[in-house]
């Protein structure tokens, strides 16, 4: 069973950052894409960020470019488990939303991604940029 936990949301002024967590659990294997999503109040969920847990391709929606960064722990020698953080740098109010990690495994990222390729979702963290 594939469980995702976020971590670091939380509300911060124009112009701070954040860093949010998200450790995905019961994997069976090492090639997932995973990545993260966020939802404004009142609107359709989009992609933020994903990344390819067996490499290192990385995909960014235009918004964000430049300053969120996804990263992974390459530490760690499981494979069961795996963890992806977003670095968020330069935070506008615009930024706020409902913020979701995601999996979709044995996937590899594509540079067009649809969120129904996910199959597994984080309980969401909530992120408020104040102007």
């Amino acid at each position: 069973q594939v469980q995702l936990v976020e971590s670091g949301g939380g509300s911060v002024q124009s112009g701070g950052s954040l860093r949010l967590s998200c450790t995905a659990s019961g994997l069976l294997y090492a090639s997932n894409c995973m990545g993260w999503f966020r939802q404004p109040p009142g609107q359709e969920r989009e992609g933020v960020a994903r990344i390819y847990t067996a490499g290192t391709d990385t995909y960014y929606t235009d918004s964000v470019k430049g300053r969120f960064t996804i990263s992974q722990d390459n530490a760690s020698q499981d494979n069961s488990k795996r963890t992806v953080y977003l670095q968020m740098n330069n935070l506008k109010p615009e930024d706020t939303a409902m913020y979701y990690c995601a999996i979709a495994t044995f996937h590899r990222c594509d540079s067009d991604e649809d969120e129904a390729a996910f199959g597994y979702w984080g309980q969401g963290t909530q992120i408020t940029v104040s102007s």
